[in-house]
């Protein structure tokens, strides 16, 4: 199922976190301000425009530092259909994008694999996880 995703930065949240931008990338530091900017870029060097609207507004987590982010997840309208903006799926993170590899992982964990369902991929990751008997 194709995904669309509305990707919120909260601009009024202090901090820095030094991650790529791009998997194998350079570190850079970013705040919330640059957070923006290097994720509208990423979306239009890609091609995702129709697939992802990027907003400023609370994200959560004000008690801690920022940056912060979260990600609607929604479902793609069928052709000639309005969107509408009920999330299928929801994630944030607060205090948590110092764990990523590269700030591209919020549009690519979230966007998904069109290719392979989300219950086949869920399957896989738990027979993966699995002890061998």
């Amino acid at each position: 199922m194709k995904r669309r995703l509305i990707v919120t930065v909260c601009p009024r949240e202090p901090g820095e976190v030094v991650i790529p931008v791009e998997r194998g990338g350079r570190p850079e530091v970013l705040n919330a301000a640059t957070i923006l900017e290097r994720l509208r870029t990423l979306i239009a060097r890609r091609g995702l425009e129709a697939r992802v609207r990027v907003q400023q507004a609370c994200a959560g987590g004000c008690a801690g530092d920022g940056p912060n982010v979260s990600v609607a997840i929604l479902t793609m309208p069928a052709p000639g259909a309005p969107p509408d903006n009920v999330a299928i799926a929801w994630r944030t993170y607060v205090a948590s994008l110092p764990t990523l590899d590269c700030l591209a992982r919020v549009l690519d964990d979230n966007l998904g694999d069109d290719d392979a369902p989300v219950r086949r991929r869920r399957a896989a990751a738990r027979r993966a996880t699995r002890p061998a008997r």
